[in-house]
């Protein structure tokens, strides 16, 4: 039996699950940073 397509979805779904971690990583970072920004300006 061949394993190739069960490696390339493995690899296939660690690179998405990689993907949205980040893109959601990256977005929470971008809320974070305007609310600091946002807390500072009221000063």
């Amino acid at each position: 039996m061949d394993h190739t397509p069960f490696i390339i979805a493995a690899f296939l779904v660690t690179a998405l699950g990689t993907l949205v971690l980040v893109v959601h990583s990256w977005s929470a970072m971008r809320r974070a940073e305007a609310l600091a920004d946002d807390l500072k300006s009221r000063k």
